[in-house]
């Protein structure tokens, strides 16, 4: 297991501060990333807690998922490398439409 989780299902109102705070009841935090939408500047509901140790991570796991945050039950569980969505957009022909021909 490694020590960065994935944190879901939040309020638009929490902060940086409010995870900081609640997560180091479990262990020591590392960085707190909260995820926000580039055009509105508005929160999309999840982020990425890191904890210092193995340990601290389960702790916070076990402790945290479905705890009332803002009224809300948060998501807590290990967080997942990111995949490969599709084509590379920087890249010409790397998704989007493609014609089939003969148009």
């Amino acid at each position: 297991m490694g020590t960065k989780l994935y944190v879901g299902n939040m309020s638009y109102k929490v902060t940086t501060e409010d995870l900081q705070k609640r997560f180091s009841e479990a262990g020591e935090v590392v960085s707190v990333n909260i995820v926000f939408d580039k055009f509105t500047g508005q929160s999309k509901g999840f982020g990425f807690v890191e904890m210092a140790t193995e340990a601290g991570a389960q702790e916070a796991i076990r402790t945290m998922h479905n705890a009332p945050l803002y009224g809300r039950g948060i998501v807590v569980n290990e967080a997942r490398p990111q995949t490969d969505r599709g084509g590379d957009r920087r890249r010409p022909g790397g998704g989007g439409f493609k014609s089939r021909g003969g148009y």
